[in-house]
């Protein structure tokens, strides 16, 4: 991606006691755009460059900014660009799947550093837990002592009421009900002694695609995270919106139909669950859709079919969802292969090419960049936006 097609964001404020907010403001010009001088960050956002001048030198001061080499320039002295710190702060990401747990530790650069994962039939909440105590302890051991020193936060991704999937996942509803009474952020702070925040699944993988991946192309987008089963978020005005009950992008309700103009909905059609009961019924292990590193190219005898079947209900979804909100574009990604994935786009959009939508304006649709990992990565990006940078839904991310 090249960064000119990356949006701008507004403008700041000189005015005294609004420090704070200039400073976000900097760090998250930087950190759409990449590396840039102080003329250029003052002019972006309307501060003075005296006032741009004195936060940039506090910021890095503090260890979250690094100077680059002096550019020179046709005329005048030479540009000195600044750029975020990758080890100015760091956070822990959790993800709670439906078939395998993720802890990592991220950078400012949204870089993972090092990662441990477990899989499992399905989660309960003395694997997810006894996976957390013991992962982060790990995690501690493999980290410097600047990178211990500068964790902000947990950020934690994982499905809502997590007691009501076990019918689709074929659990025991009686061990599935124990999630009821679990406090999850309690407990993850309870454990690491960090302060802790909680996000649907699917929203913080549109979180990471959005400030890390090809989200920063596109002011409004619907997103797809085709995993176990199908989720997305919804980004407007260049921010992911959770909603009232912080459940936007519930896409996997969307009623659609199958090939056969069956009534269905998303979650039905368009989930790697789908796949999971193809293998099955023909005697197939389905765990081995999830070994890394990911290749299914054995089994595009079953992957064809479930291809074609989840892009026409993306792209009926996607024209529903047209209907609602003028999006700029479809945004897709999951967990399954980059190649699988690159098909499931090229297919959704051929789909949304032939599909009735008079009165509509035709989206673009897009490949999503961050991939299986974007839940982990979106989940520890929350605590990062908290505290440093500008994000009008991340005061979400304080409810916990």
């Amino acid at each position: 991606m090249t960064l000119d097609h990356v949006r701008s964001l507004s403008g700041g404020i000189n005015q005294t006691g609004v420090r704070a907010y200039n400073e976000r403001l900097l760090m998250s010009v930087l950190q759409r755009n990449g590396a840039l001088p102080g003329s250029d960050l003052a002019r972006r956002t309307g501060l003075s460059p005296q006032t741009a001048s004195v936060i940039l030198r506090k910021l890095e001061q503090d260890g979250l900014l690094s100077k680059g080499v002096p550019v020179k320039g046709k005329v005048g002295k030479p540009t000195v660009p600044y750029s975020l710190n990758p080890d100015g702060m760091f956070s822990i990401g959790l993800k709670v799947g439906r078939r395998s747990a993720d802890l990592l530790v991220l950078d400012m650069m949204g870089q993972v550093r090092h990662q441990l994962r477990e899989t499992y039939d399905y989660p309960l909440p003395s694997n997810v837990f006894a996976f957390l105590n013991d992962g982060y302890a790990r995690l501690r051991e493999m980290m410097s002592d600047n990178m211990r020193a500068r964790l902000c936060g947990v950020g934690i991704a994982a499905p809502f009421e997590l007691w009501s999937w076990h019918e689709l996942l074929g659990a025991p509803a009686e061990q599935f009900a124990a999630w009821k009474d679990v406090d999850f952020v309690e407990e993850t702070t309870r454990i690491t002694n960090l302060r802790a925040h909680m996000v649907n699944d699917a929203t913080a993988a549109c979180r990471a695609e959005h400030v890390f991946g090809i989200g920063r192309e596109y002011r409004d987008y619907l997103y797809f995270f085709v995993g176990a089963f199908v989720g997305g978020g919804v980004v407007l005005d260049h921010a992911v919106f959770e909603g009232n009950q912080r459940n936007a992008g519930a896409l996997g309700t969307l009623p659609v139909a199958d090939l056969d103009g069956q009534p269905a909905h998303l979650i039905d059609l368009a989930s790697i669950r789908t796949l999971e009961l193809r293998l099955i019924h023909h005697g197939h292990d389905p765990r081995q859709l999830w070994q890394q590193p990911q290749d299914w190219a054995h089994l595009e005898h079953y992957v064809a079919p479930w291809l074609a079947q989840a892009a026409d209900a993306l792209a009926t979804a996607s024209v529903a969802a047209c209907a609602v909100l003028d999006f700029e574009a479809i945004v897709i990604d999951g967990a399954m292969p980059p190649a699988v994935r690159a098909r499931l786009v090229e297919m959704t959009e051929s789909a949304m090419a032939i599909k009735d939508m008079r009165g509509l304006i035709r989206p673009a649709t897009a490949e999503g960049q961050i991939g299986a990992n974007a839940r982990g990565i979106g989940a520890a990006t929350g605590p990062i936006l908290s505290q440093l940078m500008l994000d009008r839904s991340a005061v979400l991310f304080d409810h916990g």
